[in-house]
């Protein structure tokens, strides 16, 4: 069982190193001198994630907690294991007709006409 993290914002904000970054792209002058982009890095994990879509590094660093606390969520997820079920009658009885049908067409192929023999 792998380790809990919690994914509230005091805690990230605890576990997470900020790095803010120059961001590339559309947005102007003002995108392009000021670092809007953020970057952060789970520490206890290594997970890292970025965002840069905005032009505000405020919004940005909101961005990128809220991808933060989603991946940790993810990653802890466990997925159920399936219980095997027994097929329907009527589920059998579908796949059985369906399998004499195709024998039935698979028999009338190699069958030839008397003409051709």
């Amino acid at each position: 069982m792998a380790a809990t993290y919690p994914t509230d914002r005091a805690s990230l904000e605890r576990d997470c190193d900020l790095e803010f970054f120059i961001a590339g792209g559309p947005g102007g002058q003002r995108r392009n001198k000021v670092a809007t982009g953020v970057r952060l890095v789970h520490c206890p994990t290594g997970i890292t994630v970025t965002a840069t879509e905005r032009r505000s590094q405020h919004a940005n660093r909101e961005a990128a907690f809220a991808r933060m606390a989603a991946r940790l969520q993810a990653q802890q997820h466990t997925a159920r294991p399936r219980i095997p079920t027994r097929p329907t009658a009527a589920s059998q009885r579908r796949r059985l007709e369906a399998k004499r049908r195709t024998s039935m067409i698979k028999r009338l192929r190699r069958m030839l006409p008397e003409e051709n023999r």
